[in-house]
Formats: C-alpha cells, sequence, structure tokens
C-alpha cells in the first residue's frame, strides 16, 4: 500500500492557515477527497474551531516519550466529532505527552463510523509494524468489515494519509529496526565491525543500514552505551532477531536487521556509543563507511542544466 504511493511524483498543497509554518496547516493532494489538518497544543484551539474538526475521521496525538531519549510517543482515535473528542482527552492525564495534533477527514464529509474505525485500525497496525514511534493505545481495533469497493477506497484514502503525515511533521511511518523474512541475495559493498570479540557484516540499501544474519554482538554493555539504544536491543531480543550464543558473551543475528543509521547500526554491535561512519570498514579495502559514502557522492551524476 505505502509503497505504490511512491512510485510516481505527487503533488501536495499545503496551506499555512495563519501564515507560518508552527500554526495550523491545512494538507490536501489533487484527486483526493481527504484533507489532513495538524496544529501544535498552543493552537489546538483554533484548530478545533474550524468545520472540519466536527466531522467524522481519524486523529493522531504525538509528543515525546519521557522513557526514551529521541523516542516519540502517539495515541490514534477515531470520532463522529472529533473536536468533541479532543476536547475530552485534554481532560485526561494520560494525554498530557501530546503537544501535536493531527485530524483526518474527508472534504466532503464521505467518510462514516464504520469508514473511520477502519482507518483507525490500519493505521494503528501499520505504525506497530514500523516501531518507530511507541503507541499508548490499550488495544487495537479490529479492522471493521466494510463492502469491497468501500475498503479499497479506505485503502486508497490510507494511502494518501501515509504519505502526507511526514511532511507536517508525523513521522510515525519510518523502519528503525526490521527483520527481514527472506534474506536478499548477496551483492555490493560489505562492510565488518568486530569490537571485543564480536564479529559482524553489514551492507547499506535503500531501507537503511543492514546487518546481516548471522553477524554477533556483545552482550556486556559499557556505561557510555546510550538508553535508547538498549531499549532498542531489548527490542530486538523479545521479537527473537538476537539471541543468546553459545558463549555467554555475544548475541547472533537470526535475521538481516535494518537500522535507520550505521551508528544505531554499531552501537547495537559494541553494546556502547559508537561510530559507524568511522568504525564500519568495508570488507575488501579497510575504507571506513564515512570515506566510501564520500567517494560515492563524488561519482553522482551532475544535475541537468536548467534553462
Amino acid at each position: 500500500m505505502a509503497d505504490a504511493t511512491q512510485s510516481a511524483g505527487r503533488s501536495v498543497k499545503l496551506f499555512l492557515a495563519d501564515g507560518t509554518a508552527h500554526g495550523i496547516v491545512v494538507a490536501e493532494i489533487g484527486n483526493w477527497t481527504g484533507k489532513v489538518l495538524t496544529a501544535p497544543r498552543g493552537r489546538l484551539g483554533e484548530l478545533l474551531c474550524r468545520p472540519e474538526a466536527g466531522r467524522t475521521g481519524i486523529y493522531v496525538l504525538l509528543g515525546p516519550d519521557p522513557e526514551r531519549p529521541d523516542g516519540l510517543l502517539a495515541y490514534v482515535g477515531e470520532a463522529d466529532d472529533i473536536a468533541a473528542r479532543l476536547r475530552n482527552h485534554l481532560r485526561s492525564e494520560a494525554k498530557d505527552f501530546a503537544n501535536r495534533f493531527a485530524l483526518m477527514v474527508s472534504a466532503d464529509d464521505s467518510l462514516t463510523k464504520a469508514h473511520a474505525r477502519y482507518l483507525e485500525g490500519r493505521l494503528i497496525r501499520l505504525i506497530k509494524e514500523c516501531g518507530s514511534v511507541q503507541l499508548t493505545n490499550d488495544t487495537a481495533p479490529d479492522v471493521q468489515r466494510l463492502p469491497e469497493a468501500d475498503k479499497a477506497d479506505m485503502e486508497f484514502f490510507l494511502s494518501q494519509v501515509v504519505l502526507i503525515l511526514p511532511l507536517v511533521g508525523f513521522d510515525l511511518f519510518r523502519k528503525v529496526s526490521t527483520a527481514r523474512s527472506h534474506p536478499r541475495p548477496d551483492g555490493g559493498s560489505t562492510f565488518t565491525f568486530a569490537p571485543g570479540g564480536a564479529s559482524a557484516r553489514a551492507r547499506e540499501d535503500a531501507e537503511g543500514f543492514v546487518v546481516l544474519s548471522g553477524s554477533t554482538a556483545r552482550r556486556g554493555a559499557s556505561e557510555t552505551f546510550p538508553a535508547g539504544y538498549r531499549a532498542l536491543r531489548d527490542k530486538l531480543l523479545a521479537n527473537g532477531q538476537l539471541i543468546e550464543e553459545g558463549s555467554t558473551e555475544l548475541y547472533r543475528f537470526v535475521t538481516d536487521v535494518v537500522f535507520s543509521s550505521s551508528s544505531a547500526a554499531a552501537s547495537i554491535v559494541a553494546a556502547r556509543s559508537a561510530s559507524g561512519p568511522l568504525e564500519w570498514k568495508l570488507e575488501s579495502t579497510g575504507q571506513t563507511y564515512r570515506d566510501w559514502r564520500a567517494a560515492r557522492l563524488d561519482l553522482s551524476p551532475p544535475l541537468p542544466a536548467t534553462a
């Protein structure tokens, strides 16, 4: 679903309702009946006074996660009257984390309660699958059964939402760490990193920086191991992507794992703060990942001349 939105160029219209990028933003796409509106907490009152806020639709609350450095918390909901539901949420301490709000409605007011429930369930599933944002939803609602035509319409609606939300500051779909069920064929440049008895191999591709299945990582963490990476390692262990090796000193990757950066991958392998650009080395020459990347940029084709 999400990949289809990236197959061709798209034009997204952003309207700054109060003339600033830090106020209410209205986002639309040509030939789409939907509309996304966002606002920071300080402008929420104005957002809820707009006519769109009184419609049936879905919404997202987003804010910092106090337990994860640079982490985010989110809540996804649906309502027949989004404004009324959000006013109720603001009375709850459980939603106090939110400092940004997004609501998604149909410009022609054609979304029904069943449509909104379907979109809510699908959006929750997508965010959970990506894993970069912690959801505070207690349960994930079952996706409502819809007629085939309605379901197709809602999947298209959702694909536009997934395209727009990152553009307006709701980066909910970045895959920080994912396992591949089918390892990709060998090929391309391979990098190695061997800290303290561990031995890891990795490659770069369009998804991110990929530590390859069979690599090992140190178990004993140093004092410099960032709390956020500790949490990420715990998640990999819980998901079965990392397992205890025969040695009590090492973990082993049982599948390819995609990381958002070379430093995130290096830190998990070394169980400490690590500089990926400097510590990953090209297997064939020993060149650092940083220098390898710089050389590739120098080889990029020049941009076409403009008239």
